[in-house]
């Protein structure tokens, strides 16, 4: 369990050295908050300082960006609580610095030289520590050596702490036993699949059909909506009207002559080396079919993305590029020149040359610039809309006077068609109060409108003759349903009964033992954990996926503790829960480290580090 702790901790490490070396915070104001602002606020004796603080803040925030693959405003991120979480991890590191420093915990010279000699980004062309490298990276993040130093020490520090706090914890051995024989137990079972009834259905007449819809009243209703009359005014509607001269045509493609003409390119793939020589020989090993490219770039300890180039150009390869681009087919070229040293280079792919020329691309330029300008009359327009509601104009006054489109419709929550189909129009819809002051509401492709509730439709029963190709379908869905359970509870009793051949007539599957997160064709989940509620010999029906299904347990079988994959099951489970319970245990201490220490916060000092953020 110490180990599972130094492992804790040499995550916690990593999140500091990879956050500061890979996000950084390049152009970003962190000491601007005045000479006098040096914290956020203190455990016990540990300052949280305001660049620390911000610092992990944009990390935090990068960090969920590069998750949901979009920029994320400030005011987002404090809606989300990011910044609450960020304070938290750092009052709880500074309890950690607190209660070392107050035992005189630390570590020696040698410890840090470790720490630093892993980090890749400390590492030169021939992939060991460089110095400049080293200082010119701190430089780039605002530290300085000795500052950072400090840092890696206090982590260090930390760790030894949590590793004495939560080492040696491990899991109960019966809760070990108990949840791989939950997990591990599997089960054998029969199973037959009813979706025919035994008889074909009748043809329902008239009477049949009036009687399942008076029944089933409420699937026949049209629910209550909202009368919104609207103005509206799109791009689309001034499009059309817009001219583009040919200049500004051609000056487009001019400026996205990127999308337009894309010179052949090539898939690459780089390894470099520290002298000519070492590059020379790997590739002699690869012309005598003594390894392969992989085979290298695996004892060099990287993997295929960290040498991985994209697809890059002619250009872009500088001195290597003639060599690559000579190749007609995947291969492996070098030694070569690179920014790195001495590298081979693997060419995995050829990306042939596209060209679309200017009279292809008119049109599409066309409508794109007509449409640019288009939402940029609306947004002038827009002016002259609130000039005129401010003036009492209504919807009837804005289409008369500016050209916007009058119309009207039945707002129900599951109608998206037409005007509907904007979300921003059906929230406004949803939300617009009889007699309320008229306001434009901007829609998703630089459209506006201007709403109106006019009224409430009530909720109304579609005539029979409008809906009867429904109702028989529903009926028929309805009764087939009735007699397929009528049918499985047949089964049911003739299993029950001890039946010699209780499923005669129905193709029955033998399903091997399986354990309980199986996934079987044809058969749904509920089935599977039904059968996991069964005795041996029970039955039971599971409708599901447009049948019924009737199942019949055969045998339980237990998990055997001397199988190898039950053993290394049983491991992880424990490895698992002593995982969790240090974890738990960590937090506990380190709650109980803060409530001794005392959490002091400077709203002042937060607030100017927010503000950089804004």
């Amino acid at each position: 369990m110490a180990a599972a702790a130094k492992g804790k901790g040499s995550r916690v490490l990593v999140w500091i050295l990879l956050g500061l070396l890979v996000l950084g915070l390049a152009g970003f104001g962190v000491d601007s908050f005045g000479g006098s602002v040096r914290s956020i606020g203190r455990v016990g004796a540990r300052e949280i300082g305001t660049t620390q603080y911000a610092r992990a803040l944009q990390q935090e925030i990068r960090a969920f960006e590069a998750q949901i693959g979009q920029p994320m405003g400030f005011a987002a991120a404090q809606a989300l609580g990011i910044d609450r979480i960020v304070r938290q991890n750092l009052v709880t590191l500074a309890a950690l610095d607190n209660e070392a420093q107050r035992i005189g915990l630390s570590v020696g010279d040698g410890a840090v030289q470790r720490e630093l000699l892993a980090v890749p980004a400390f590492r030169g062309a021939g992939g060991t520590f460089d110095r400049e490298a080293y200082r010119m990276v701190l430089q780039q993040n605002g530290y300085t050596e000795a500052a950072f130093e400090a840092e890696v020490r206090a982590e260090l520090a930390r760790t030894l702490l949590q590793g004495a706090v939560v080492g040696g914890v491990e899991a109960s051995p019966v809760f070990a036993d108990t949840l791989l024989g939950y997990i591990g137990e599997r089960r054998a079972f029969r199973h037959v699949r009813l979706d025919r009834p035994a008889e074909p259905l009748p043809e329902p007449d008239d009477a049949t059909l009036r009687a399942f819809y008076e029944a089933n009243a409420a699937g026949y209703t049209r629910p209550e909506a909202r009368r919104i009359a609207y103005a509206w005014l799109s791009p689309a509607m001034l499009a059309d009207r817009i001219e583009v001269d040919e200049a500004a045509l051609r000056a487009a493609y001019r400026s996205r002559i990127a999308d337009y003409v894309q010179p052949e390119r090539r898939l690459v793939e780089r390894l470099a080396f520290r002298t000519e020589a070492e590059a020379a020989a790997a590739m002699a090993r690869i012309a005598a079919d003594e390894g392969a490219f992989a085979d290298l770039v695996a004892e060099r300890g990287l993997s295929l993305s960290d040498i991985d180039m994209g697809d890059v150009g002619l250009a872009e390869l500088g001195a290597a590029g003639p060599a690559v681009f000579a190749l007609e087919a995947p291969g492996v070229v070098g030694p070569l020149p690179s920014p790195l040293g001495p590298a081979l280079y693997r060419m995995n792919g050829i990306l042939a040359a596209q060209e679309v020329p200017f009279e292809e691309a008119r049109e599409e330029l066309r409508a794109e610039l007509a449409q640019e300008r288009a939402r940029r009359q609306i947004v002038e327009r827009t002016g002259a809309v609130l000039d005129l509601i401010a003036g009492g104009a209504t919807l009837e006054d804005l289409a008369a006077d500016l050209g916007m489109e009058l119309g009207a419709v039945d707002y129900r929550a599951d109608v998206t068609e037409g005007i509907l189909a904007y979300a921003a129009f059906r929230a406004k819809a949803a939300t617009l109060g009889t007699g309320a002051f008229p306001e434009v509401t901007e829609l998703e492709d630089g459209s506006i409108a201007v709403l109106r509730l006019d009224g409430v439709v009530p909720a109304e029963r579609l005539p029979f003759e409008e809906v009867v190709v429904r109702v028989i379908e529903d009926w028929a869905a309805a009764e087939t349903a009735l007699r397929l359970a009528a049918d499985a509870a047949a089964l049911v009793a003739r299993v029950e009964a001890g039946a010699p051949d209780p499923f005669a007539g129905h193709a029955v599957e033998l399903i091997d033992p399986v354990m309980r997160d199986a996934v079987l064709e044809g058969l749904p989940r509920a089935a599977i954990a039904a059968v996991f509620e069964m005795m041996p010999g029970e039955v039971r029906t599971v409708p599901g996926d447009g049948a019924v299904h009737v199942v019949v347990l055969d045998d339980i079988l237990p998990v055997d503790p001397a199988d190898p994959e039950a053993a290394e099951m049983r491991a992880r489970i424990a490895a698992q829960a002593a995982q969790g319970l240090a974890q738990d245990l960590f937090q506990l201490f380190a709650r109980a480290l803060e409530r001794e220490a005392g959490v002091v916060f400077d709203e002042a000092a937060i607030n100017a580090v927010h503000a950089q953020f804004q």
